[in-house]
C-alpha cells in the first residue's frame, strides 16, 4: 500500500520560511515524479511544484518561483518543500502527490500552512 506522509506546515508570519517533508512509502516512483500541490481557502487545487525521480528536473508555478525550492531524497523516498518569503496568499493546505505515469495518482492527506500579516 503506497502512503505519502506530509509534515512540516505551521504558522508563520509574512517574510518567513517553512519546510515542507513527504515520505513515501510501499513504492518508489522511478521514471515519475514527486510533487506539490495546494488548495487555499475557496479556491480550486492548484499545483505548486515538481521534481522527476530521474534526473531531478524541477518545475514550479510561476508565482512561487525564486522562493519556493522543491528537492527530493531518492535514497529516503523522500520530497521537500523549502517555502521562503512567504505571504498570506501562500496560505493553504499543501499536498504531497506522486506518479509513475502523467497523472498524479498517489497523494497525501495535506498539511496546514498558514501565514499571517
Amino acid at each position: 500500500q503506497v502512503q505519502l506522509v506530509e509534515s512540516g506546515g505551521g504558522l508563520v508570519q509574512a517574510g518567513g520560511s517553512l519546510r515542507l517533508s513527504c515520505e513515501a512509502s510501499g513504492r518508489t516512483f522511478d521514471g515519475g515524479a514527486m510533487g506539490w500541490f495546494r488548495r487555499a481557502p475557496g479556491k480550486e487545487r492548484e499545483y505548486v511544484a515538481s521534481i522527476t525521480w530521474y534526473d531531478g528536473r524541477t518545475d514550479y508555478l510561476n508565482s512561487v518561483k525564486g522562493r519556493f525550492t522543491i528537492t527530493m531524497n531518492n535514497a529516503k523516498n523522500t520530497v521537500y518543500l523549502q517555502m521562503d518569503s512567504l505571504t498570506p496568499q501562500d496560505t493553504a493546505i499543501y499536498y504531497c502527490a506522486a506518479r509513475t505515469t502523467l497523472t498524479w495518482s498517489y497523494w497525501g492527506r495535506g498539511t496546514q500552512v498558514t501565514v499571517s500579516s
